[in-house]
Order: C-alpha cells, then sequence, then structure tokens
C-alpha cells in the first residue's frame, strides 16, 4: 500500500496493491460496515459504507463496469498490463519495461551535472552555462536511452509512467523520436528519489495500484 496523502476536497488518497485489494476491502468492512458499490464518473468505484464513509476507486489501467461491480472492477485491476517506465533527474535517468510487475529490460545510466558555485561574477555566469550545457546533455542522453530501451516496445504498452525532475522528463519527451511514448503518459508522477535500478524496480508498486479516495464522515466540512 502507497503512503496516504491528503487529497483536495477532504479525506485521502492512497494506493491499493491489486493482488491485496479485496482483503483491504474486507478490512473496511470490518471497520465501516456494510458497504455498496455502484459505478461512478469516469470509470470510477464508488464505494458506499454503512457509517457513512465513502470510497472511489480508479483502476491503474481503467475499467469497463460490469456485474457484479466489486468482482469485475477487481478483475480488471489484477489484470497484467505491460508499461514503461521514465525516471529523470539531474545527472541520472533510468528507463524500463515491465509486464506487471516483472521488469522486461531496462538502463539506468548517469551523467555529470556539477552543482551550485559560491562564485560570484563572470566565473559564477560561466559556471552557470556550463552546468546548463550539462544539464542539457542529461536530457539529450536520456533521450537516446529511451529511443533506445523504450521505443521498440511502445506498440505493445498500456502506458508510459514517468517520475523525477518535471522539467526534464517535459524536455527529454519533447525529442521528436518519442512521440509515441509522450502520447502514452500517465498522471500522476510517480513519486521516486534518485532514478537508480532499485528505485525503478520498486515504481510498479505505484504504477500498478489501485489508487482510492476515502472520504469518513468527519472528513467533510460542515
Amino acid at each position: 500500500m502507497t503512503r496516504p496523502r491528503p487529497a483536495a476536497g477532504g479525506g485521502r488518497v492512497l494506493g491499493v496493491a491489486p493482488e491485496r485489494l479485496g482483503r483491504w476491502l474486507d478490512g473496511v468492512v470490518t471497520r465501516h460496515g456494510a458497504i455498496e458499490a455502484r459505478a461512478g464518473d469516469g470509470g470510477a468505484l464508488d464505494v458506499s459504507c454503512a457509517d457513512g464513509t465513502t470510497l472511489t476507486l480508479r483502476a491503474p489501467f481503467g475499467w469497463t463496469p460490469s456485474a457484479p461491480l466489486l468482482t469485475g472492477f477487481t478483475a480488471a485491476a489484477r489484470q497484467p498490463r505491460r508499461a514503461a517506465v521514465l525516471l529523470v533527474r539531474r545527472g541520472r535517468w533510468a528507463t524500463g519495461v515491465f509486464d506487471g510487475a516483472d521488469l522486461v529490460v531496462s538502463k539506468v545510466d548517469s551523467r555529470l551535472v556539477q552543482g551550485r558555485s559560491a562564485a560570484g561574477g563572470w566565473s559564477q555566469q560561466r559556471f552557470a552555462r556550463r552546468r546548463g550545457n550539462q544539464a542539457d546533455a542529461v536530457v539529450t542522453s536520456a533521450a537516446d536511452t529511451a529511443a533506445r530501451v523504450l521505443l521498440p516496445h511502445a506498440g505493445g504498452v498500456a502506458a508510459l509512467f514517468t517520475g523525477g525532475d518535471r522539467g526534464m522528463v517535459d524536455a527529454v519527451l519533447a525529442d521528436p523520436r518519442l512521440a509515441s511514448l509522450a502520447a502514452l503518459r500517465r498522471e500522476p508522477a510517480l513519486e521516486v528519489g534518485e532514478p537508480t535500478k532499485e528505485v525503478l524496480l520498486g515504481t510498479p508498486g505505484q504504477f500498478r495500484a489501485v489508487q482510492v479516495h476515502i472520504v469518513e464522515p468527519g472528513d467533510r466540512s460542515t
């Protein structure tokens, strides 16, 4: 389960692994009473609890409502999908293709980008230009890696998930070669640290999770 965070309008949002969804909903019944499900807007599943708590669930790759709703939603959430991942931060980037939670192909790389300089005047300006050139080189190199690693799979992936420095990710995906991947980009962005292999391997825990917005009676403004 991903870390809960406050939601706009009240309540909290968290992610539940699709394999744990049934057990997690059993816990909801234990804590909040009997539940009733109905199809919501935009492919959501709306759940009402006996104590007034409401949940809005969204499957990671979408869902077409079918009866019985809870069973159909859970089956859709568990269905394995192929996804691409692109993570970029200053000086480091990671790319990968996953079948469900299994990594099929990947590449993690890095390039020097100097830190800030305390010098002033012309020295600081020269340093800023050099640092900017280094950042541009990271974007170019990351785009080259994405083209080499991700593009061959673009026709078979359901979505592209991104994380890291949003400006740099945007710059990478602005490369014309990656237009087909950019069209598959999904929000929200993944919450990641430095794009290491370990971090890349942990991303399915986010992009495969069922997003749940929980609003308990005490969360509603009066």
